[in-house]
């Protein structure tokens, strides 16, 4: 890492907010050349995210720039040669995520660090919060999460399970969905009762599959191992020994909510997640998920994690989605407001004149 390194200049204020250079030279040439990417790409995109000027040479690399992010981009490359030097993966997935961190208010570049072993992948958190969300679920039985598609909840949330079942932690996986369509009617579908929710279901396979040999998870899904189901089929059950996962949560009532909840057993882990924007419940029902945050804010052992979109992690493109999404959700929920206000006699009189 940076302390195996040689530091020969770390950044220095010179009063102005500007720091006269930063140069790492790093041990090992290989890994060097690694941690540079193919034609210096890692290193632009260092220079792109924080605004520094990089100059490499060779294992050596000298930053310049404004006095902060010449830091930040020291501590990112220090931090990510530690990866390389115990064996782990780095991609331009992992120097962004390693960026955002640096760039986050309360992030910490070292967050980079936190991995989920899985059979097929060596998984690290991308964002602060998704570095907390991992350490909550180490930490406590029941976690939420919360937040808007693409930040990685379900998808680390099954990296824990994996990480579990093979290290013996637990015994199997429960994986299940309340069965609610996204704003359609699917009708009748065909095939047994396997066949009928694993469209359902899909989701959680796809995040299985990526974790585990194919052959192992058909393995495991036979001997049940691995078991998904509906969230109605949770009913009288007593989950012991096992690492639960509900997801798309927003979807299920309030009454389903307290019933799934109360079937964590001994030596159990229960993460329910989902997303408060999108509930596809009729109109009237109060989404079980938003009721159970609010219920149990206070109870131990309990951790909530609320993603935003800045922790959106999917294509660049999905963040300005999601945000141009909330902008208008905001602007209709506060104009809804402003015609339902009433006048002086207790009646709605729209907008005020």
């Amino acid at each position: 890492m940076a302390t195996r390194s040689q530091k020969l200049k770390s950044p220095r204020n010179d009063g102005a907010g500007k720091a006269p250079a930063a140069k790492r030279v790093y041990d090992d040439n290989g890994l060097a050349m690694q941690l540079f990417g193919s034609h210096h790409s890692h290193l632009a995109r260092v220079e792109q995210v924080l605004g520094v000027t990089a100059h490499a040479r060779g294992n050596e690399v000298t930053f310049s720039g404004e006095a902060a992010a010449v830091a930040a981009a020291c501590d990112v490359l220090d931090n990510l040669y530690g990866r390389l030097e115990k064996g782990l993966p780095l991609d331009q997935s992992e120097v962004d995520g390693a960026l955002r961190m640096a760039k986050a208010p309360n992030g910490r570049v070292e967050d980079v660090n936190v991995t989920v072993t899985t059979r097929n992948r060596k998984i690290s958190p991308r964002s602060p919060l998704q570095a907390d969300y991992l350490r909550a679920i180490d930490d406590a039985e029941l976690v939420f999460g919360q937040g808007p598609a693409g930040t990685g909840k379900t998808y680390l949330a099954v990296a824990k399970a994996v990480e579990l079942l093979v290290r013996g932690d637990v015994d199997r996986i429960i994986l299940s969905r309340p069965a609610v369509e996204a704003g359609e009617q699917l009708g009748f579908l065909p095939g047994d009762m396997r066949e009928k929710v694993d469209p359902y279901l899909r989701p959680l396979y796809d995040a299985l599959y990526d974790m585990l040999p194919a052959q192992q998870v058909v393995k495991r899904l036979e001997n049940g191992e691995i078991e998904a189901a509906p969230l109605a089929f949770m009913r009288g059950r007593t989950l012991a020994n096992a690492f639960v996962i509900l997801d798309e949560a927003q979807n299920t009532t309030a009454v389903q909510m307290k019933m799934f909840l109360t079937r964590l057993g001994e030596n159990s882990r229960m993460v329910i997640t989902g997303d408060l924007s999108q509930v596809d419940l009729p109109r009237g029902i109060r989404s079980g998920l938003r009721d159970a945050m609010e219920t149990l804010q206070q109870a131990k052992g309990v951790r909530f994690i609320t993603f935003g979109t800045a922790d959106v992690v999917r294509h660049p493109l999905v963040t300005r989605i999601v945000n141009a999404y909330t902008e208008v959700e905001t602007r209709r929920r506060a104009g809804a407001r402003y015609e339902s206000e009433p006048d002086g006699d207790g009646e709605n009189s729209g907008p005020k004149k």
